[in-house]
């Protein structure tokens, strides 16, 4: 039976009267690694400080392993948490070398050095315990901020932006190599970041902040699939909003011609609504009626991205195999393939992509 280590209830913080998070709800199951994802200044870190202890809680409460640590006027000390942390900027402390930062947090720890070595064996630094942290790579530096803050067995890890200084193909490997190293160990986390990709990469659970707000905690499929707001279906992935009239509750008439999903709304036959289309929902197909001028193109290696253009003037984006090339201007036949069925009611000009905007619309789903 799956047991629930973190919950959040109700939770508002912020920094002195400025209320930054409000009226947030999450849980977290113990062995599953979560992430709060969102642009800068849109609360996710914030609640992560709460979380460490180290801003109060104005409203709600904050639950770890069945214990409250946090509620109005009352914030259990962060020590006394049992929580660990890995920073953005690593902290190690400079003189002490790889093998004594590991065991910073263990000092008494009756099997000390043998806890230490199977920690640097874990992430790949095994031969390096002698060495000092300047004599480390940046990726190198970060396995052992790892490594120290899992030595005290932590509860629940804490995660803030830790691969914003690593460069794209390490920062990619490096998540990977996390998340394995959590799920080896049964270890539970939260990570922020504001990178969707290495979300993705890492995390069971992801909740979607804008302005202060959880609009979406779910899988990663689930976001991407099934967006619960406009905000969340523009930061998850590209995409397009084309105008469409509903038909039925599972029917939606646009100028792509019928497109039927695999849910249903409950809004009136005819009502005007914003029907969301991924670049992998639309398709190549030489024997269609549907034509679109391709008006630009983006090579990646195995796929292109091509930008096309209705002859209404709509835009869009097409993921194609790159085997096929596409010249601007040219024209392409294309057909919709898109089972996951996403509409919102209209709202104002849909001509334009997907932007962080008309956050707060609901979609009803009728079963």
């Amino acid at each position: 039976m799956t047991q629930m280590l973190l919950s959040l209830r109700g939770l508002a913080c912020g920094y002195q009267d400025m209320r930054v998070v409000q009226t947030l709800n999450l849980h977290l199951n113990a062995g599953d690694i979560g992430c709060l994802l969102g642009p800068s200044g849109c609360g996710k870190t914030t609640t992560l400080r709460a979380i460490a202890g180290f801003e109060q809680v104005q409203e709600g409460e904050i639950e770890l392993g069945g214990e409250v640590i946090s509620r109005p006027g009352f914030t259990l000390a962060p020590e006394k948490r049992r929580i660990g942390m890995v920073f953005q900027d690593y902290a190690l402390f400079p003189h002490l070398t790889v093998a004594e930062n590991v065991a910073f947090g263990i000092r008494k720890h009756p099997q000390r050095d043998k806890v230490v070595a199977e920690l640097l064996e874990l992430v790949k630094l095994g031969n390096l315990g002698k060495r000092y942290p300047h004599e480390l790579s940046g990726g190198q530096q970060q396995r052992v901020s790892l490594a120290r803050a899992l030595a005290p067995e932590p509860q629940l890890l804490l995660l803030d932006e830790p691969f914003s200084n690593l460069d794209g193909e390490l920062r990619r490997r490096l998540s990977r190599e996390v998340r394995d190293i959590l799920k080896s160990r049964g270890t539970s986390a939260i990570l922020v970041t504001h990178d969707q990709e290495e979300a993705f990469a890492v995390s069971d659970q992801v909740g979607v902040f804008n302005k202060g707000r959880l609009e979406q905690w779910d899988t990663p499929y689930n976001l991407y699939h099934e967006p619960a707001t406009p905000f969340v279906a523009s930061f998850v992935g590209q995409g397009y909003f084309i105008r469409g009239r509903l038909q039925s509750p599972d029917t939606v008439q646009t100028e792509l011609g019928v497109i039927r999903g695999n849910r249903a709304y409950q809004w009136p036959e005819g009502s005007a609504v914003d029907v969301l289309l991924r670049p992998d929902d639309i398709v190549p197909a030489s024997d269609s009626g549907l034509q679109a001028q391709v008006v630009g193109k983006t090579f990646l290696g195995a796929a292109t991205l091509y930008r096309l253009q209705l002859p209404t003037g709509t835009q869009l984006e097409a993921i194609f195999p790159s085997h096929a090339d596409h010249q601007p201007g040219q024209q392409v036949g294309i057909r919709i393939a898109a089972d996951h069925l996403v509409v919102f009611a209209a709202q104002g000009s849909v001509a334009a992509q997907v932007n962080l905007s008309e956050s707060g619309v609901r979609r009803y789903s009728g079963g």
